[in-house]
């Protein structure tokens, strides 16, 4: 969009137009609103007398109504209800008088709404809010660390969001926990050889590195399929997969489906089918042909019997090769030297070194005699058979197929100390990766037949560059190294002579060339000279080598790799401030970088971390600030010298994906976004609706769900709620208070998933319950999951009470008094949450109910409040609020269906509503809502959405969107996204107010 332009002529026509109405609207004014003022309002709201911070006296003219205008809102509401002024005034206006100035302020309201139509407002710069904060870090680095925890809760505006620079100021006292919390985010940073990356938890320990890079290949290992009936499975189903009904699948297809490795079941395809190129080289013996057999005997797939006949079948194939190749594994024995202990590392390395080369082969002496659970006589027990007539040639050449086909282990992912006895300490697991020392920290990569057999070529640069990382990230190697001299100077005492003394753990150096080359020579002569045995020489003279060769390369990277660390420092500022860097902010960067390890002597890796506390501390990514897309779009037109005036500028595109992932996840943009940005296409409507559509299908749409419908029905900070007495309420525990919150968000965020009717959070038939609170609501047990956790959809929910938001416990229980309901809360929270009514506050002066409904006395909940009614200052507010709670005396004060109060006495929701209408329960609120007010939740719905799209409270100028937005979704079956499509469409969402120069614009009054 383009700043408005105007004609002169055109102008002066407007200009005239709006003065000759701006002239009546103030004679209306002086002649009827002043008077009637003065006879009706002035005695209670004026500058020294301001009953419901009401001051009516200081708006002389209209220009200051207009600015007041929200005061004046308030009044048409409090007229327009007839309450205005109260039945007790001494003097009543006469229903004309009082429907003439509801009239004038409507015309006001059209009037300036009209002039300042398409304003997109004021939009103050502001910082993150708490939770978008925590957002914007998750998304930012990848975790969910939350470094917010600790802030103070945010303020909200007049609308009742936490998103808007009206209330999101900055204070000195907050400055340092952003301090905090940008540093806080550095101590998860792990340097490694491509760039940097973030770990769940901080990695300043070597101890807490270990278990960064530690857990990642565990994760990786335990992502990997490895059973094999699941890879039996899937060929039998690629052989019957006609009569499943693919005929047209693909083995790497049905692998792919369940996810196991296309390249193993390729291979075991290849060696176990009846594919007739195979057929005449194939063994006549052993477990590759019983196989073989096992594989053609499985049942078809005709039906669903066979089908689990088949399955079954396929984990018994899986058991015979299972006990079969555990027979099959080579023992290997301990290598031991004089005066060497046993765990010694490089003998303990050598050990491992053997299971792996081991891992695909079998020890040749006795052939298996066992039919490792193979039916006795069967075709494919007949082939397992050692006989006198046995080929064992052609027995043992099956073997060693079968055992490089099938492995005795895919992966080691922990050991014990298997140096000492490997049968005893089999069980004895749970050191991640260990290399197996004694007392010792190392890591051995024992993972050959997975990544020879299974893994594809990306899995494979996957799992090398998580090993990597691990000797980069956590110094491994160095560690182990200075662990084995610290071990044979200690419990070995291999180390105790005088020519060892230079070599010490502690010293810095240990690893250098010079160093391991000088220990390798004084260990390997000691060892020779008390006896040691040309293997294990060997051994130590390799491990040497080996652990040298690693010091060397990773040396080399750590050098290599400083280059990618600023870079991706300069790439992680760009991410942070949601838009390309400027050549002078890369620079900056880098000056900051120098200047921490020039002038205050910090390490690479100390500077990075400071690098990135630096660019969490800028503006550029604590604020959030609306930059238009040019400043010289604005048309030029001299008036006035010295003053200023607003004038329209649409925002940047990279403006807009902020705006919009800010508006729909509470959080950063993401990629997609920022490249329609560099793009310069996001400004383009239709763009902007297909990625809010796109968006709202995103997970990361659950903080805009929490963050707008939490604020908008005050449930935001329920799981803090500490109201309820749990001596009389047991079942009120921590986990139902969770299912609680949890109750309307899952509500919300499947009506926006479904793109459904919003007359649905009214209307709903349906609800969200999981065992915890579907117990609570008494759900049939079989509609519920076994876990706290499993949530599902209640459906018919309205025949048990439930059913749309205004029967949810979460709303119930919060406008509740701890041991009795509140029907003036809950009325309260209705007509103000739900259907937009502005209720004053209540006089200081009014006397608190009883906290317990069972210590009313004579009196139920009803007549009390109906006495309270009695006094006319009270009488007009309590028409409109208790009646709206009363029909939901059925629910207790934690939200549970009760036929009697607290005190005994039987409940009635009857209720007669502000329309004289009357009703009883849930039933007859929602049918009043229907007949009576369905416009005013609708029009409340649409304000609260816009108000936090646009991150600040309305103002008149917002009248048409509003208006579009009530009528697309009347036009589209009131569907989320109607309104949704409107706001992100709009010239206030599309553009900025900025003030520039009199002499190079014109006012438009």
């Amino acid at each position: 969009m383009l700043a408005i332009r105007l004609t002169l002529p055109l102008l002066l026509v407007l200009v005239a137009g709006r003065s000759v109405q701006a002239e009546s609207l103030q004679s209306t004014f002086d002649e009827t609103v002043r008077p009637f003022l003065l006879s009706n309002c002035l005695e209670c709201h004026n500058e020294d007398v301001t009953e419901g911070g009401l001051d009516l006296d200081s708006d002389s003219d209209v220009p200051a109504v207009v600015k007041n205008f929200r005061r004046w809102a308030s009044v048409l509401d409090r007229l327009e209800a007839g309450e205005m002024p109260p039945e007790d005034a001494d003097h009543q206006p006469t229903e004309s008088e009082r429907a003439a100035v509801i009239a004038w302020i409507e015309q006001v309201k059209v009037a300036e709404a009209k002039r300042t139509q398409g304003d997109p407002g004021v939009v103050l710069p502001h910082r993150l809010s708490s939770n978008e904060y925590n957002y914007t870090i998750r998304d930012l680095i990848g975790e969910d660390i939350q470094p917010a925890a600790s802030f103070p809760v945010d303020p909200a505006n007049e609308a009742g969001f936490d998103n808007s620079g009206e209330s999101l100021a900055m204070s000195p006292a907050l400055l340092k926990k952003y301090l905090a919390a940008a540093r806080m985010v550095s101590e998860h940073l792990a340097l490694t050889p491509s760039g940097f990356e973030f770990a769940p938890h901080p990695v300043m320990t070597f101890t807490d590195r270990d278990k960064f890079c530690v857990n990642r290949i565990i994760d990786f290992y335990r992502r990997q399929r490895t059973d094999y009936a699941d890879y039996f499975t899937v060929l039998w189903r690629y052989q019957h997969r006609e009569s499943l009904g693919r005929a047209g699948a693909t083995l790497a297809q049905l692998a792919s489906e369940e996810g196991i490795s296309e390249r193993y079941c390729q291979t075991l395809w290849e060696v176990l089918s009846d594919d007739t190129e195979h057929t005449d080289d194939r063994e006549t013996v052993g477990p590759i042909a019983a196989l073989r057999i096992l594989l053609s005997e499985l049942p078809d797939a005709a039906t669903p019997q066979n089908r689990a006949a088949a399955e079954a079948g396929c984990q018994r194939m899986a058991a015979f090769v299972a006990g079969l190749r555990e027979s099959l594994v080579p023992h290997v024995p301990n290598l031991t030297s004089p005066q060497m202990n046993n765990g010694s590392q490089s003998l303990v390395l050598w050990k491992n070194r053997q299971f792996v080369a081991n891992r695909r082969r079998y020890v040749e002496d006795d052939l298996p005699q066992d039919d490792f659970g193979l039916e006795a006589g069967s075709r494919a027990a007949q082939f397992m058979e050692v006989t006198e007539n046995t080929d064992t040639a052609a027995y043992r050449e099956s073997l060693t197929e079968f055992c490089d086909i099938f492995p005795d282990q895919f992966y080691v992912s922990e050991r014990a100390r298997v140096y000492l006895d490997q049968k005893k300490e089999k069980k004895l697991k749970g050191r991640y990766l260990s290399a197996g020392f004694h007392s010792q920290m190392g890591y051995f990569r024992d993972d050959a037949p997975l990544y020879d057999l299974m893994l594809d070529k990306a899995a494979r640069e996957e799992l090398d560059r998580l090993w990597l990382e691990l000797d980069f990230v956590t110094s491994a190697p160095m560690r182990q190294y200075s662990g084995f001299i610290w071990f044979d100077r200690t419990d070995s005492r291999f180390m105790r002579d005088r020519v060892f003394d230079r070599y010490r753990a502690e010293d810095k150096d240990c690893t250098s060339a010079e160093k391991v080359a000088g220990l390798a020579d004084a260990y390997c002569e000691k060892a020779e000279r008390v006896g040691a045995s040309d293997q294990a020489l060997r051994a130590i003279r390799f491990y040497f080598q080996d652990m040298s060769k690693t010091f060397r390369r990773l040396e080399k990277i750590t050098i290599e790799s400083q280059p990618r660390h600023f870079d991706a420092l300069v790439d992680f500022a760009a991410r942070a401030y949601r838009r390309p860097l400027t050549d002078a902010e890369k620079d900056s960067i880098r000056s900051f970088y120098e200047s921490m390890r020039q002038d205050e002597g910090l390490s690479h890796e100390e500077a990075i971390r400071d690098g990135v506390v630096a660019v969490l501390m800028s503006p550029h990514f604590c604020y959030r600030v609306d930059v238009a897309a040019s400043l010289n779009d604005v048309s030029t037109s001299t008036t006035n010298a010295t003053s200023t005036s607003p004038a329209i500028q649409p925002l940047s595109d990279y403006s807009l994906a902020s705006r919009l992932s800010y508006f729909l996840w509470s959080s950063m943009p993401d990629e997609e976004l920022l490249q329609l940005a560099a793009d310069n296409r996001l400004h383009e409507p239709a763009v902007m609706v297909a990625q809010s559509r796109r968006l709202l299908a995103d997970e990361r749409a659950d903080g805009f769900v929490t963050e707008f419908a939490g604020n908008w029905l005050d449930f935001r900070r329920f799981t803090e709620h500490n109201g309820v007495d749990r001596e009389r309420f047991p079942v009120f525990t921590d986990e139902l208070r969770q299912a609680m919150a949890d109750e309307p968000i899952r509500f919300c965020r499947d009506l926006i998933e479904r793109d459904g009717s919003v007359l649905d959070f009214l209307y709903a038939d349906h609800t969200f319950v999981n065992p915890v609170l579907g117990q609570h609501y008494g759900v049939e047990s079989d509609r519920l999951g076994d876990t706290n956790d499993q949530w599902v959809r209640w459906d018919h929910a309205a025949q048990h009470g439930r059913g749309g938001l205004l029967p949810m416990a979460v709303f119930l229980t919060h406008n509740s008094s701890g041991l009795r309901t509140s029907p003036v809360q809950r009325g309260n929270w209705l007509i103000k949450r739900m259907l937009g009514e502005k209720v004053p506050a209540p006089p200081a002066t009014v006397p608190d109910l009883p906290s317990d409904e069972s210590k009313l006395g004579d009196f139920t909940l009803r007549e009390t409040l109906a006495r309270h009614r009695q006094d006319v200052a009270c009488a007009g507010c309590h028409n409109r609020i208790d009646s709206m709670g009363l029909v939901f005396e059925g629910y207790g004060p934690i939200g549970e269906l009760r036929d009697a109060d607290l005190g005994g006495r039987a409940i009635d929701d009857s209720a007669v509503f502000p329309d004289d209408s009357e009703g009883h329960g849930l039933a007859g609120v929602l049918d009043y809502i229907r007949s009576s007010r369905q416009d005013d939740f609708v029009d409340n719905l649409c304000r609260k959405l816009l108000a936090f799209g646009l991150g600040r409270t309305l103002q008149l100028s917002d009248e048409s969107v509003i208006s579009d937005m009530k009528q697309n979704l009347a036009d589209n079956d009131y569907r989320f996204s109607s309104m949704i499509d409107v706001i992100v469409a709009s010239p206030a969402f599309l553009n900025k107010r900025v003030h520039i120069p009199l002499q190079e614009t014109v006012a438009i009054p």
